[in-house]
């Protein structure tokens, strides 16, 4: 018996575009230093970069599982305060720093996930934004711990690995280049498994995926410790990268811009963050001259894309391409017919 696939073969030409896209993005991210010399302009890359890793980590819970997690920066403070004081305090290398602060971040989700996910619509995110809030007054308040409003200084960069050092903004904008593709390249795998399916099944209809034998609990606890330490790795090398961090990178105002990023840029979608984080994050670092004209612009841009692109860029993206090149109709074969006196026609 053969294995009846039920979805149309993707038209070549547009898996050819993909590719094209693809192939484009990745000479980009690696000519980039090449192109743009000024310390401060890599900065805002880098810092995008980080930036947009979180993003992907809230787009895993909110676009996959449906789960809109509103204390997504309290978990990107707790693995940039991990990292900052077992590198300052303790004086650790970059690297067991960071996968501490991963494990830290992953246990304390997994224990928050456990709890509020028992909630569910707007009483999730309720929870989650007061999860957000304490982490953020522990950290401002802990001041024994994490010096309070002061914050940390004097934090190193990543350690060398082995002739390889990570002293200039060059060789940090790789880094960071590599754990973003890292980062999209396990949410594409999440999107395409059987997992990723489970995940789009209880975000589609919890009663049905639990009546399918999905153990609903289970899948969201692991979406939402997923996202928890993309959060974690993000903070980690945000806080080694910059030096120095306080209490307000928790803050609730970073959970809502990693929100714009996975919005705008394309909810469910893989490059929807990262274009997201890059058009938001680097226009209101360049326009800063502007900065009390920007939520003018910002604001009317964003209700029109919410009327006129409900799926964000990527999304509207994917619909023009697949308007353009869509998928061939998968050929029919006819049935055969059985004839009066019992032979086999074939029309």
């Amino acid at each position: 018996m053969t294995r009846l696939d039920p979805r149309p073969p993707v038209n070549p030409r547009r898996r050819l575009v993909t590719r094209v896209w693809l192939g484009l993005f990745l000479v980009a991210v690696l000519a980039l230093p090449l192109v743009v010399t000024n310390p401060y302009h890599m900065q805002v890359v880098l810092t995008g970069f980080i930036f947009a890793i979180g993003a992907y980590g809230l787009n895993i819970a909110l676009g996959y599982t449906g789960l809109l997690s509103l204390g997504h920066a309290g978990f990107f403070g707790i693995g940039a305060y991990a990292v900052a004081l077992l590198t300052t305090d303790l004086g650790w290398p970059f690297w067991p720093s960071l996968v501490v602060a991963i494990l830290v971040t992953g246990a304390i989700g997994f224990v928050v996930g456990s709890i509020c996910l028992r909630a569910k619509g707007h009483y999730l995110a309720i929870f989650t934004l007061a999860v957000g809030m304490i982490i953020y007054q522990v950290l401002d308040k802990w001041e024994s711990l994490t010096n309070g409003p002061i914050g940390v200084v004097g934090i190193p960069g990543p350690s060398p690995i082995g002739p390889i050092t990570f002293d200039d903004f060059t060789s940090r904008y790789y880094l960071t280049a590599g754990f973003l593709l890292l980062a999209m390249l396990c949410a594409w795998r999440i999107k395409s498994s059987l997992f990723g399916r489970t995940l789009l099944a209880v975000r589609m209809s919890e009663p049905l995926a639990s009546a399918s034998g999905i153990d609903v609990m289970s899948a969201k606890r692991l979406a939402f410790t997923m996202a928890c330490i993309y959060a974690g790795v993000a903070g980690g090398l945000y806080s080694s990268f910059i030096g120095f961090l306080g209490p307000d990178i928790a803050s609730v105002d970073i959970t809502f811009n990693m929100l714009l990023y996975v919005l705008l840029g394309g909810i469910a979608s893989i490059s929807g963050p990262l274009i997201g984080t890059l058009l938001v994050y680097t226009l209101t670092q360049f326009l800063q001259a502007f900065q009390q004209y920007q939520m003018l612009a910002f604001g009317p841009a964003l209700i029109a894309l919410v009327i006129f692109m409900p799926y964000g860029i990527a999304g509207a993206a994917s619909l023009i391409l697949h308007r353009l090149m869509p998928d061939r109709p998968r050929p029919r074969s006819a049935a055969p017919v059985r004839g009066q006196t019992g032979e086999t026609v074939r029309p």
